[in-house]
Formats: structure tokens, C-alpha cells, sequence
């Protein structure tokens, strides 16, 4: 049976973040989770099975320095110059593990979101957890978290990339990871810290394993974020599943050739089905990922409810952003999307 409280049952809501992607084991009918921003096409072959191969080596710890998998993903990030910015790389236990570890070392302060005030929540709840300050993102107050004039100094950045991959075959180019010489410059002037996370789960859709990693300004700070982690966070499995994933090209190019086709489509069959009716859409045309703002609560809510009686689970946009007519859609290949709509006809 479908279990409708499945979101109120399997999170402790008074000291756990709300998140997407649990109601679907719930379901006896799943058919697709558009409830997470995974990637339509799936985990990688290749990689998944050399994770179920490094089950085999369960009962050795993994290596403690993550290699071979952090080098590996160095010279996926910077294939000139890995060897020069392989110390300033650490793996984390997913992008939450990493974020908790930065907002935990940094100097005590505030703690500001932005320019967005709707983004990753498990950032306010570390800063909440950890005593600091939570400013209003749309405030004039400067923040322990911005960059230039926007942050003091003193202050430390990060700057989340989770979904700056989809960007395209020139992600490197676009991102601040090609940027070491301004993070270098920055905190020698000014001592900001400023800090790159990803979360690697969404690209290569493999949320369960847990795979994150952060590139630090310099390698004094990775050393002091490498002295409060703890041993050991990243499993076997994930690192080779890491170390595996970043040689499959073939993957990244059918992700960039297609998503931002199939969100299009996924957005002119929305606008149809709103028949006239003022919907909003929002995010970048070729991320893996569709806000829509539904305009009333109710609409809302029948849409989060017929799509889990339909297996295919959505993103409420009330618990955690407080957005109650919105609701988020993951960007999934048509067929599948098709049970969606279907769902929504008389929406």
C-alpha cells in the first residue's frame, strides 16, 4: 500500500533536514522518483559494477589517503594541472558531510545565503546546528560567507557546483575550480576562504553511495578540514565507484546532448497542461531539474499527491523552502515522464 506519511515517519523532524527521494520504497507501484535531481539516464554501468566488485574487499578498511580515487578525480577536474591542486581536494561522505565540516571549522560568525535564499538546506541547518548567527539572504548585512563585497574579511566562501556539470562539455572553464589563483589571491589580501563543493550523486546518479568532495583554498586549509573528519567516510564501493566513473565520456556526453532536450519538451507539455493558467518555471535550460510554481496551495497539493498515487513521487516546495504552491519535478526521459502528465490531466 502506499504509505502517504512516508515524509512525517521516515525523518525526525525536529533534527534532521527535510530532503526528496525517500517516499519511493513506500510505493507499490513505483514507477520513478522525480521527487531527486538525479541524472535521467541512470547510474553508469561501468561504474556500478566496479562498486559491487569493491564489496568483495569489505572486509579490508578503505584506504585512508582515498587513493586512487581522489587522483583520479583530480585529473578529471583539472587535467593539466592535477598533480599542482591534488592536495587541496578532499572526498567526503556526499556534499553534506563536507559542508558541515566547513561551516564547523570557519570563524565563528554569521552565516548567509545567496543571492538565492531557496537553496540546499542542509547548509542553514549546520550553521543553525553550530550556533551561528543565520542571516536573511535578501539583508544588506555582510556575512562570513560571500565574495568580495559582499564578505568580510576574515570571512569564508562556499560556493556549491553540485549542479554546475550539466552546464556542458566546458564545465572546467565555467567553474571556480579553474579559478586557483584568485582563491589564492583572495585569501592572501583579504584572508577569505573560499571553498568549492560538489556533490557527485546527482551527475552520476548514485545517491545511496554517497560521494562529495571539496576543493579548499589552499592545502593548509584541507589539512585542518582533514583533522576534524572522520576516518574513513568514504566507503570502498563509493571510491570505486569514483575512481571508475570519471573515465566514462560516453556518459557525460548523452547527458549534455539530451537533458536539456528532453526539459524543453518537459516544459512545452507543462505549459499545455496549464491550458492558460499563469504557471511559472524556473532553473537554467540544461539542468536536470523543473521549479514550478503552481500559483495556489491546493493545485500543489493535488499534484504531490496524484503523482505518488501514480509511483512517480515529486518535490514538495513546503517542508524546508517554505514555498507552498511551488513543487520540483526532476527532468526524466519521456516515457517515463509520460506517467507523470498522465497523472496530472485533470490537474
Amino acid at each position: 500500500m502506499t504509505d502517504s506519511s512516508a515524509n512525517t515517519t521516515v525523518w525526525d523532524t525536529k533534527t534532521q533536514q527535510f530532503h526528496g527521494g525517500q517516499d519511493w520504497k513506500f510505493l507499490h507501484n513505483f514507477v520513478e522518483d522525480f521527487s531527486v535531481t538525479t541524472n535521467w539516464l541512470g547510474t553508469p554501468v561501468k561504474a556500478l559494477k566496479a562498486a559491487r566488485d569493491a564489496i568483495d574487499t569489505c572486509h579490508h578498511y578503505p584506504p585512508a589517503d582515498q587513493e586512487p580515487a581522489k587522483s583520479s578525480l583530480a585529473a578529471w577536474i583539472w587535467p593539466e594541472q592535477w598533480k599542482a591542486n591534488k592536495d587541496r581536494l578532499l572526498l567526503g561522505n556526499g556534499a553534506s558531510e563536507l559542508i558541515d565540516l566547513v561551516i564547523r571549522s570557519a570563524p565563528t560568525g554569521s552565516w548567509k545565503a545567496g543571492p538565492w535564499d531557496v537553496q540546499y538546506k542542509e547548509y542553514q541547518r549546520s550553521a543553525e546546528t553550530n550556533g551561528r548567527n543565520v542571516l536573511s539572504p535578501k539583508s544588506d548585512d555582510k556575512a562570513d560567507a560571500w565574495i568580495l563585497n559582499h564578505v568580510q574579511d576574515n570571512g569564508v566562501v562556499v560556493i556549491d557546483e553540485s549542479m554546475q556539470i550539466w552546464v556542458g562539455p566546458d564545465f572546467r572553464q565555467d567553474s571556480m575550480t579553474a579559478q586557483a589563483e584568485f582563491m589564492e589571491k583572495t585569501f592572501r589580501e583579504r584572508n577569505i576562504s573560499i571553498y568549492v563543493i560538489h556533490s557527485w550523486t546527482k551527475i552520476w546518479s548514485c545517491t545511496g553511495l554517497r560521494l562529495g568532495s571539496i576543493v579548499c583554498p589552499t592545502v593548509t586549509h584541507c589539512t585542518k578540514l582533514k583533522r576534524i573528519q572522520v576516518p574513513w567516510s568514504v566507503n570502498s564501493p563509493a571510491l570505486a565507484f569514483l575512481d571508475e566513473v570519471v573515465r566514462d565520456t560516453e556518459y557525460l556526453e548523452e547527458t549534455w546532448k539530451l537533458t536539456s532536450i528532453y526539459r524543453a519538451q518537459l516544459i512545452e507539455r507543462l505549459q499545455s497542461l496549464a491550458n492558460g493558467r499563469p504557471w511559472e518555471f524556473f532553473g537554467k535550460p540544461y539542468l536536470s531539474w523543473v521549479w514550478i510554481d503552481l500559483k495556489d496551495t491546493e493545485t500543489a497539493e493535488k499534484a504531490i499527491a496524484w503523482a505518488k498515487e501514480a509511483g512517480v513521487p515529486i518535490r514538495s516546495g513546503e517542508p524546508g523552502y517554505h514555498r507552498p504552491t511551488f513543487v520540483r519535478i526532476a527532468v526524466r526521459e519521456p516515457k517515463k515522464t509520460d506517467v507523470l502528465l498522465a497523472a496530472w490531466k485533470n490537474l
